[in-house]
């Protein structure tokens, strides 16, 4: 039964809290839930803290799963949750920015997947952490600007603004690597564009 375990065996076995269900749900999910942390933390070490924190209500919560929806979008949303009251505890602490500041005009186009998924992590890892939070929230996870405010306790205006802020910084960081990729002595080797 060790790989082979069914989302149904696995639940079962790690609401009677048996060890090697556990392991098997973490090994079976941990992966893409760390691609999903490293979007909302500013580096690996926080990334780990952040799944290990969402494996920990993962496991505490995993008997209120009524099988209506995908396990991976219930754990998934576990682990944004997670990412949102870690936010959450340390706002006072961050610098937020509201509409009411200057922005300066940012081309609203989207950006295409990049071809190097790392890098482009390592450029929303970059991003100050209210940014991080907003642009994954929005873009990531498709919340508009009203539930991301419900949800993080910011206003709509600052969400907007935060938004923008992110998108301006990585549209600069972008141009700086299609500047780099433009000079023949360097070998950048990534293709990034905005659509």
């Amino acid at each position: 039964m060790a790989e082979a375990a069914t989302e149904k065996q696995l639940i079962e076995g790690c609401i009677r809290e048996e060890r090697r269900f556990q392991e098997m749900l973490y090994h079976r999910f941990s992966p893409k839930m760390f691609s999903v942390c490293m979007g909302y933390a500013g580096g690996n070490s926080d990334a780990a803290d952040l799944l290990q924190e969402a494996f920990i209500k993962i496991f505490k919560n995993i008997g209120e799963f009524r099988f209506d929806c995908p396990l991976e979008a219930w754990i998934r949303r576990i682990v944004v949750n997670t990412a949102i009251d870690h936010y959450r505890k340390h706002v006072r602490q961050l610098p937020t920015f509201s509409l009411d500041e200057s922005v300066d005009s940012v081309d609203e186009t989207e950006f295409s997947h990049p071809t190097d998924h790392r890098y482009f992590l390592e450029l929303i890892a970059a991003l100050p952490h209210g940014y991080r939070l907003v642009f994954n929230l929005y873009v990531v996870e498709g919340l508009n600007h009203r539930e991301i405010a419900e949800k993080t306790g910011i206003s709509e205006g600052t969400s907007k603004s935060q938004l923008a802020r992110a998108r301006k910084y990585l549209q600069q960081k972008l141009k700086q690597e299609s500047h780099i990729q433009e000079n023949p002595q360097t070998d950048a080797g990534r293709s990034f564009q905005l659509v």
